[in-house]
Order: structure tokens, then C-alpha cells, then sequence
């Protein structure tokens, strides 16, 4: 190792050569837990679906093509765009970019509130927004489904307010589906954003302060380009979970909320789900967040530079 003392450089050396084998196991759970099933995911995709549920080993773009084309009920018509499935697509990014949003909305001044605490009192506060996770996800929605309906603890403080005369239909609509998106993907947000505005050096807003800009323009200028990483991070975690979330569309919304989360996971139910459709759907939607994820780390790379 150039510019290395003798000793250190054989130490560095030693510890290169062990590189590849302390990284074997890592490299084999990965292949075998995340690459394997991705791989059989793709192949799934182009195999046909078998009549009384499966697959048969027969190649096909059938289940790409019923996604993007339909042929009339029985198949004998001229093809035409498949709308209902590019719908439900649509109705899964705006519902996740939504509550991405009102994540960084709420999340960025909690964050910023839990940073600025003395250093004694902020493990408590990041202990309150860390513990609904001691909950499983799927009890956590339940128990929002009894929140939100008609004669729920809601609909019943606010007409005991006063601010309604009737319950609200929150059930089974897309509030309540941004309602259960956003409980359960906050503390995405919170977290990586507290973690990049613990290590904000805040006397660089002192000096911003002290040459005459405002609160907007220290907020601007120099607080968000330097918290910037960790927004970022807190939109990747909020936006991916919440654009294929299954749970809060099934229990919160209904058919009239229904998302890619849900679609996936109504092809792989019972005999007669389609397995090769199902596949399609998560490899388009793994195609689509990996083109995003793509262009967010080109525009941070020429950011950087």
C-alpha cells in the first residue's frame, strides 16, 4: 500500500485478502434470497397459466399482453389498450406520491423538533415514533379500520365537537387508504431525515442569519441542501413500500381503492389466480422503480458534481 507505513500496509493487505470470504455468506444470502426470487419471478412472467391453477413450461407474452392489450371478452375482437390494469397503476403512484408528500410535510418538522432537543430527552422522543412498530402492520391496520368507520371513535368525537352532524364515509374510500399509507410509512420519513439534520452543523445558519437572510432563505439556502441526503433516503422508503402496499388497500379501501399491491395479490390466491400475470404486474413494477431509482441517482450524481 503506497504511502503506508510497512506495518500498516501489511495489515491493510491482510485484511483485503479476507474480503471475499467474510462477504461469501453475505453474497449467498442475497443470491439465494432476493436474486433467486426475482429470477423465478421474471420466468414466471412469460410461462402460461395453467387451467387449473400454476403454471404449464410453455413461453408465452400472454400475460404481458393482457396487461397492456384486451381482445373483447372472448378474444375475437381487433386489439385495443387494456385501460382497467394502467388505471390501477396510476391510482398506485398518485396514492403513494400523496402520501410521500404528507409524509416529508409532517416528518420534516418532527424530525427537526426531535434533532433540536437536548441530547438526554431525544432517545425518548425517537422511542415514541419508533414504538407503533412493536405492532404487527396488520393489526396496526385493523385497528385503523375500527378508527375510521362510520360509528368509530372518529366519527364520534367529531360529532361531539361539533364539526359534523353525520359520520363521515371514510371506509372503503382512497382517504382512507392515504390515511393508513401515511400512519404506517412515517417514521420512514422521520428517521433518515433526523439523522441527517442531527449532524447539521447549525452554526452555518447562525452565519447565514448574521449576513442578513431571512428565516425562508436560511431554510432554502442552506438547511435543505444540507439535509437534502436524508429527504432523499425518506422518499426512496416511504415510495417504494407505499406504491406496492396490499393491506391498507384491502382492509381500508375496497374494491373502490383497489392498488398494484392488491392486484399482485389476487393473482396468486387460490386456483384460480393467474401466476404468470401476477408476475408480469411485479416485474412492470420493478421495471418502473428501477428506472426511478435510476434517474433520482443520476440527478444526485450531477448534483453533486
Amino acid at each position: 500500500m503506497a504511502g503506508l507505513p510497512r506495518d500498516e500496509a501489511g495489515t491493510a493487505a491482510s485484511y483485503a485478502s479476507l474480503a471475499r470470504p467474510l462477504l461469501l455468506p453475505t453474497w449467498l444470502i442475497i443470491g439465494v434470497f432476493l436474486l433467486l426470487p426475482v429470477l423465478l419471478m421474471v420466468v414466471y412472467s412469460f410461462l402460461t397459466k395453467e387451467f387449473r391453477g400454476g403454471v404449464e413450461w410453455t413461453f408465452t407474452l400472454a400475460a404481458y399482453e393482457q396487461f397492456f392489450v384486451t381482445r373483447g371478452l372472448f378474444g375475437d375482437e381487433p386489439p385495443s389498450i387494456e385501460w382497467t390494469y394502467i388505471i390501477i397503476f396510476w391510482r398506485s403512484i398518485w396514492q403513494a406520491a400523496l402520501a410521500t408528500l404528507l409524509c416529508l410535510v409532517i416528518g420534516f418538522p418532527t424530525a427537526w423538533f426531535i434533532a433540536t432537543r437536548p441530547p438526554q430527552s431525544r432517545g425518548i422522543w425517537l422511542f415514541l415514533i419508533t414504538i407503533p412498530y412493536w405492532v404487527n402492520l396488520l393489526i396496526r391496520t385493523v385497528s385503523l379500520r375500527f378508527i375510521l368507520r362510520d360509528n368509530g371513535p372518529l366519527n364520534d368525537a367529531l360529532i361531539v365537537t361539533g364539526l359534523i352532524d353525520a359520520p363521515l364515509p371514510i371506509l372503503n374510500s382512497d382517504v382512507a387508504v392515504q390515511i393508513g399509507l401515511f400512519y404506517s410509512y412515517l417514521p420512514f420519513m422521520v428517521l433518515p431525515i433526523y439523522a441527517a439534520v442531527e449532524r447539521f452543523e447549525f452554526a452555518l445558519s447562525e452565519a447565514a442569519a448574521d449576513l442578513y437572510a431571512n428565516r425562508w432563505q436560511v431554510m432554502l439556502h442552506v438547511v435543505l441542501p444540507a439535509v437534502r441526503p436524508g429527504i432523499l433516503a425518506g422518499t426512496i422508503l416511504v415510495f417504494i413500500p407505499a406504491l406496492g402496499a396490499f393491506l391498507a388497500p384491502d382492509l381500508l379501501g375496497g374494491a373502490k381503492a383497489f392498488m398494484i399491491g392488491s392486484l399482485i395479490d389476487e393473482q396468486f390466491r387460490g386456483s384460480q389466480g393467474n401466476w404468470p400475470f401476477g408476475a408480469a404486474i411485479s416485474v412492470i413494477l420493478m421495471t418502473l422503480v428501477l428506472i426511478a431509482l435510476f434517474i433520482q441517482a443520476r440527478a444526485a450524481s450531477r448534483g453533486a458534481s
